[in-house]
């Protein structure tokens, strides 16, 4: 039984009918007017909007699980390039870090793509599809070249690189933890990577030298290397604020028993300072830019 009624439509900013909706009570009501009748339609289309967002945000979710299961059976394929990291004592290759390129359309960044696989909860898919790819490059590569995989603390987290790494040389293997994944559990971190890490699996902590949260991080992880990231590296010829950073860093992985590797190198200036300040090991657009593995190879021979 209905004694009183209202309707109203609620339509899409398309104009597109998606349902309606209604009020009703099992006793008349006579004061009902135009007042109630308008205001039925304002909640129409707060609920209008509402619906609409989240069914564009379910579609762009469907989307991008489309596009990143295509990518994942090779359609298109992964690419990897290896940019070279130098000892500049030694003046030679010693390592390489193994960078994915992705040959879609649109095309995007690949950070972008592990950022969105993260949102659906692909990243850990989409990241040892990218080490088991890159280990074939040790087919390649002369010993004890080493290459280093980039993954967040997620990756780092799932137990499945264990897997990923069974029968690789793990001497030669960098595992490059960046902190665009808050860690909440360093405990946990370690726990998943012991195993690894006495087989021979190094640890380098990448991002770092934007705070006192990456001196924690450092701490933490007890890394084998650390990275002195572009925004340091950038310009340090010039700027003595990031001369006094680089040297505190330089100094805290020396005093934890770490490696120091300078990123994002790209004048002989920069290089000539990281030099003076005790670097010895680098990587970046002036000393050599990413590359296929068939001229990775070359350089090393070289």
């Amino acid at each position: 039984p209905v004694g009183a009624h209202m309707c109203v439509p609620i339509r899409f900013l398309d104009g597109s009918l998606y349902g309606t909706l209604a009020c009703m009570r099992a006793s008349a009501d006579p004061s009902l007017g135009p007042r109630d009748l308008s205001m039925m339609r304002v909640f129409a289309e707060m609920a209008a909007e509402h619906i609409e967002a989240d069914m564009l945000a379910a579609e762009q979710r469907r989307e991008l699980v489309r596009r990143l299961n295509a990518v994942l059976s090779g359609a298109p394929p992964i690419s990897l390039h290896y940019q070279p990291v130098f000892d500049l004592k030694l003046a030679q290759v010693i390592g390489f870090e193994a960078l994915a390129r992705f040959a879609t359309d649109p095309s995007h960044a690949p950070d972008v793509w592990f950022a969105n696989a993260a949102l659906v909860g692909l990243d850990v898919k989409l990241a040892l599809e990218v080490i088991v790819r890159a280990l074939e490059s040790f087919t390649s590569l002369p010993a004890p070249v080493y290459v280093g995989f980039n993954v967040s603390p997620n990756i780092a987290i799932s137990g499945e690189l264990e897997r990923a790494f069974h029968g690789a040389p793990l001497n030669r293997i960098v595992l490059e933890i960046n902190e665009h994944v808050t860690i909440r559990e360093y405990d946990e971190m370690s726990k998943a990577l012991r195993p690894l890490r006495d087989q021979g699996l190094r640890i380098s902590v990448d991002e770092t030298g934007t705070g006192l949260a990456s001196f924690r991080h450092i701490l933490s992880l007890n890394p084998d290397i650390v990275k002195l990231p572009m925004g340091v590296t950038r310009n340090i010829d010039t700027d003595s604020a990031r001369r006094a950073l680089a040297v505190a860093l330089i100094q805290f992985a020396s005093e934890n028993g770490a490696e120091v590797v300078a990123e994002g190198v790209e004048t002989a200036n920069e290089l000539k300072t990281l030099r003076a300040l005790g670097v010895t090991r680098a990587q970046g657009y002036f000393l050599g830019r990413p590359a296929p593995l068939a001229t990775a190879a070359t350089l090393c021979r070289r």
